[in-house]
């Protein structure tokens, strides 16, 4: 339960002040095994982002361990870059403990959810582009961790600048949905953000990932051309990074979600 929850609740009666204290209180640092890890519990409380893990050198069990840890104080948890020979083995032991999983399309990226606490939802919506199906490993990433912290996502897929009329009706979409923020994910040459940018007057965060061969391998060409395009308003992350584009995009539209519920009231 994040912060804005908690204090929501408290004006409308429905917990207490002993309440708020306690549930403020139990949010905190808690040490998972023999010096396994140490969760930071109060980020979704402060932050509105919720505990990720990232599971390159981590066994099958101790990432159990470390989920099942921090789903008891919170509402979601993020795992990312889990071995693929790994990933059933996990949603297996995690659903077992009564938890949901959602596993991202392409992906070794896990959503889990408490199966005890209603989905969360802020309000906020963002768009996110993949400029081929080989990204979308990556832009599962940006939609798992902005679904994980309220965000609803409208996702499309492989429309990239090799065929640019498949771009028009998606941004289209977005933009009539109102979309805050639109993360675009692209590999080879990167050029997708920038036209994306260039067309929308929202914020874009671009994802060069390491999808491409030759000069460009590993995403250097796809980096260097997000932090040298010529759009305005074009935000760029390191490479592969899905979960912070993500989560920025997220914290964007939760932060223009709440501002909107502000002026209403």
């Amino acid at each position: 339960m994040d912060l804005g929850t908690i204090l929501t609740q408290y004006l409308h009666g429905q917990i207490s002040i002993s309440e708020v204290q306690k549930e403020i209180s139990i949010h905190s640092i808690e040490q998972v095994g023999q010096n396994l890890a140490n969760l930071d519990l109060k980020r979704e409380l402060r932050r509105g982002i919720p505990e990720v893990v990232l599971g390159e050198g981590k066994t099958s069990r101790d990432i159990v361990k470390i989920v099942l840890s921090a789903l008891k104080m919170n509402s979601a948890v993020v795992v990312s870059r889990i071995r693929r020979e790994d990933l059933s083995t996990i949603c297996r032991a995690l659903k077992r403990r009564r938890n949901r999983v959602e596993i991202g399309k392409n992906s070794t990226t896990i959503l889990a959810r408490t199966g005890f606490v209603k989905k969360r939802s802020s309000g906020g919506k963002i768009g996110i582009i993949s400029a081929g199906t080989s990204d979308m490993a990556v832009a599962e990433e940006a939609r798992l961790i902005a679904e994980a912290m309220g965000c609803s996502a409208i996702v499309r897929y492989d429309v990239g600048i090799a065929g640019i009329h498949r771009l028009f009706p998606a941004l289209k979409e977005m933009i009539a949905a109102s979309v805050d923020a639109i993360v675009v994910v692209a590999g080879m040459e990167g050029a997708l953000a920038s036209v994306v940018s260039a067309m929308v007057n929202v914020p874009v965060v671009g994802v060069p990932t390491s999808v491409g061969y030759g000069f460009g391998s590993a995403g250097l060409a796809a980096l260097s051309c997000m932090l040298q395009s010529c759009a305005i308003g074009l935000a760029v992350f390191n490479i592969d990074n899905g979960i912070g584009a993500g989560a920025f995009a997220a914290l964007i539209a939760n932060r223009m979600a709440s501002n909107s519920n502000k002026i209403k009231i």
